[in-house]
């Protein structure tokens, strides 16, 4: 194993699959000179050519829409967004098209294209610029959202989203890309299953179920919270749209406590709908409500230390934590 950046796995994840499949393309705004907003497309067009690598016009509605009517026609395309708030001017080809063509064309054809799109605040890029907006592309059947946090399951998600028949929105918050982390040697093939969550950190006392950067929020609280005394599980979701709800029950049926943990906005969001289902399926195994932690109800603040304020941070799950967790002496 070595260490590298999330944004290195991604382009890592693209350059193999391009040289394994001469299928794969990548289009999208300032993808090619530019290397993309974020530097993770960058050398790509170099080493595959430009008719593999392609610039698109500021126009996400006809990257979307190029994107799908390429994956229909044979290609397996990857479209960058450049920012999920932008994706928005996209959502009639991804929900309306992307989603559907399979079930209303009775499985004669399918959609393979992947939409990688950085979401997430903490960057003071202001109100229309910080969303997360997951929940509403995996309240959408016919998608797969995909959120890792890690560059391992970056890359190895990535390739697996490259190779899904189906359409699926790679979601990556911007202040992961400098994250640094292990991944597998060049050469050294591997994929990160699109259905699986994984147990970030092993605990007994109580289940923190989250994803994409509140992953490592989770394990500074758990860090934490194991000097006083509580025993705190993580699990990375990695993926929302399927979601491994086995995993996540499996783990409140040990510790018998959970506390939901995502960034974006508490009411109607994933973290609500994840709890529900909790209270549905393991509600025998509870021994006390739920917490969860999320950002605050309001548009993201330009201002640093009101931006601050508006996000989750690691004391806050800390505080979720000991509202439903006695500390056990004697450890």
């Amino acid at each position: 194993m070595r260490v590298t950046t999330y944004r290195e796995a991604l382009r890592e994840a693209m350059r193999e699959e391009m040289q394994r499949d001469e299928r794969v393309i990548i289009i999208g705004e300032d993808i090619d000179a530019y290397g993309g907003t974020y530097a993770v497309t960058k050398g790509l067009a170099e080493e595959f050519g430009r008719d593999r690598v392609r610039d698109t016009p500021l126009a996400e509605g006809v990257i979307a829409g190029a994107a799908v009517g390429a994956a229909m026609s044979g290609l397996r395309p990857v479209a960058e967004i450049m920012t999920i708030n932008f994706s928005l001017l996209a959502s009639d080809q991804i929900i309306n098209t992307a989603a559907k063509v399979r079930y209303m064309f009775g499985g004669q054809t399918n959609v393979p294209v992947v939409f990688r799109m950085p979401a997430g605040g903490g960057a003071q890029r202001g109100a229309q610029h910080s969303q997360m907006l997951e929940t509403m592309y995996a309240h959408v059947p016919g998608l797969k959202v995909v959120m890792p946090a890690t560059p391992y399951d970056a890359k190895g998600m990535l390739k697996s989203a490259i190779r899904d028949e189906d359409p699926v929105l790679l979601i990556e918050h911007e202040l992961l890309y400098g994250v640094r982390g292990e991944v597998p040697d060049i050469g050294e093939e591997y994929t990160v299953p699109l259905n699986r969550g994984d147990i970030k950190r092993e605990g007994t006392d109580v289940t923190l179920v989250t994803f994409s950067r509140a992953v490592h929020l989770c394990l500074q609280a758990a860090e934490e919270l194991a000097h006083e005394g509580i025993s705190a599980e993580v699990v990375d979701l990695r993926c929302i749209r399927p979601i491994d709800l086995d995993l996540v029950l499996d783990s409140v049926k040990k510790t018998n406590r959970a506390v939901v943990v995502e960034e974006g906005w508490k009411y109607y969001g994933a973290g609500q709908g994840i709890a529900a289902m909790i209270y549905e399926y393991g509600f025998d195994d509870l021994d006390a409500p739920i917490g969860h932690v999320t950002g605050v109800d309001a548009p993201a603040p330009y201002a640093k230390n009101l931006e601050k304020a508006a996000f989750p941070t690691h004391t806050d799950i800390v505080a979720a934590v000991k509202k439903i967790t006695p500390v056990r002496s004697g450890r």
